[in-house]
């Protein structure tokens, strides 16, 4: 049995991961459901997978931040305490991540193994082109969006889908938190 492997991502209603401008984290739509959701979610037990791109920014956020900013939300915390793997022919360790194993290599064939030998299911937040080419090579098993209710025409930045082949998606789970936030959980399909 292969483990299950879920891409997680954070939206604004127009498909972009992050936003510039006066927007801050989470578009300032963050509420104690959506927080607490959150922290349950990596509360159980996972492999994170990240692209280099995804892991440098995450390091990088987390290296500035103190535990009283937003950035360090305990799901946030729970989630770098989870082992990972980080996909990537361009670092170079030691990473500064604890309990992440650095793989060199295609991430299609390096999730095509994990998904073999893992015996917790994968999960990766973030990684937009590493895991549009997972999508494409059918590794993914659910795409989870949350959707924030916002449109960041003008500052949007880092378009989830750009660039991504067709799917067809199967809602298997949808919620509502804080009463504006979605969560979306779909089972994508190449549409052929």
């Amino acid at each position: 049995m292969t483990a299950a492997y879920t891409f997680d991502v954070f939206s604004s209603l127009d498909g972009f991961g992050a936003a510039s401008g006066n927007w801050t984290g989470y578009w300032g739509k963050q509420g104690p459901e959506l927080l607490n959701h959150r922290l349950a979610l990596y509360g159980e037990e996972q492999r994170m997978v990240f692209g280099a791109n995804t892991y440098r920014a995450f390091a990088r956020m987390l290296a500035s931040s103190t535990e009283e900013s937003e950035v360090r939300d305990p799901w946030v915390t729970r989630m770098r305490s989870l082992p990972a793997t980080v996909v990537s022919t361009t670092l170079e360790g030691p990473l500064d991540w604890p309990d992440a194993t650095l793989v060199s290599g295609d991430a299609v064939d390096v999730v095509a193994r994990l998904k073999e030998e893992s015996d917790v299911p994968l999960r990766s937040h973030g990684s937009l082109s590493m895991n549009r080419a997972l999508m494409a090579a059918g590794l993914v098993d659910r795409v989870q969006v949350t959707l924030f209710p916002v449109i960041t025409g003008q500052t949007g930045l880092d378009p989830i889908f750009q660039g991504a082949a067709d799917f067809d998606l199967e809602l298997i789970e949808s919620r509502t938190l804080d009463g504006n936030t979605q969560e979306l959980i779909y089972r994508p399909t190449l549409h052929v």
